[in-house]
């Protein structure tokens, strides 16, 4: 079972979603590039999911919870203490991250819940006053919080914690708009004003990726939506910027390491 829930508005343009996930059967679940970067709570303790480039196949145990938050593409802004290009294709615990960014408030913080309880603990803590008052101070739950914490009580210091962080860079949600419309690198550098090495510096900076490889995600993404939708795969790829749908084709296989036919099943 997986669950999105809407961030608080005050972080919509930073947050694509609250979420949480039971799993239910074993397996794998292949996470494809979206752009995103997620900070999620799990059987292992909590971690970040940094932006990825290609596949990254996550085993799923039945029964394992996890709790996330979902930053939109290049809105990270400082609130894991570090550039966002270190994090591409990378999942790090958030005690590690706490060291390589100098002890960033925020990520003390987040770090500080990575202690998942006891599943036997659960009905004793069930409805427990103190452990909700506790977990919506901090913002976050452990894994063991998950079961026992509606999730709008956690918004509130989750959006403390992003709010106090520096900010994203302002002209990243203009340049992830201008790609997914389907301008090209040079007209989005040019439309911005930007030199292209501007707009490498920027988009490597905000995203953790090159403007070339933000265009490949974007275009993807919408082409996947588009096929998801019941667009016959020859309209997604036009309309999404593709050659043809060998171009889309092979771009699905970099990207996602499957054919577009098993991201559909």
């Amino acid at each position: 079972m997986y669950v999105e829930h809407a961030p608080p508005p005050s972080l919509a343009h930073r947050l694509v979603c609250v979420w949480e996930q039971v799993s239910e059967a074993s397996g794998v679940h292949l996470v494809v590039p979206d752009g995103c970067v997620d900070v999620i709570w799990g059987p292992q303790g909590p971690h970040v999911a940094g932006p990825d480039t290609g596949p990254m196949p996550t085993a799923m145990v039945p029964g394992d919870r996890y709790f996330g938050i979902r930053f939109r593409p290049g809105a990270v802004g400082g609130a894991l203490g570090l550039p966002i290009d270190e994090l591409v294709d990378q999942r790090v615990p958030l005690r590690d991250l706490t060291a390589v960014s100098g002890g960033a408030a925020s990520m003390r913080d987040l770090a500080a819940v990575s202690g998942p309880a006891p599943m036997r603990d659960l009905t004793a803590a069930r409805g427990s006053a103190s452990m909700r008052d506790r977990a919506a101070v901090r913002g976050v739950a452990s894994v063991g919080d998950l079961a026992d914490v509606p999730v709008a009580d956690r918004l509130p210091g989750i959006a403390a914690l992003i709010r106090d962080t520096a900010p994203p860079d302002p002209a990243a949600p203009s340049i992830a708009a201008a790609l997914r419309a389907g301008r090209s690198v040079a007209e989005v550098a040019w439309d911005l004003g930007f030199s292209a090495r501007q707009l490498h510096r920027r988009a490597v900076g905000a995203f953790g990726y090159s403007p070339k490889v933000l265009q490949r995600i974007v275009r993807f993404q919408r082409a996947l939506r588009l096929a998801r939708g019941g667009t016959p795969l020859a309209l997604a790829a036009a309309e999404s910027g593709y050659a043809d749908q060998a171009h889309l084709a092979n771009d699905v296989k970099r990207l996602a390491g499957v054919p577009m036919s098993h991201l559909l099943r």
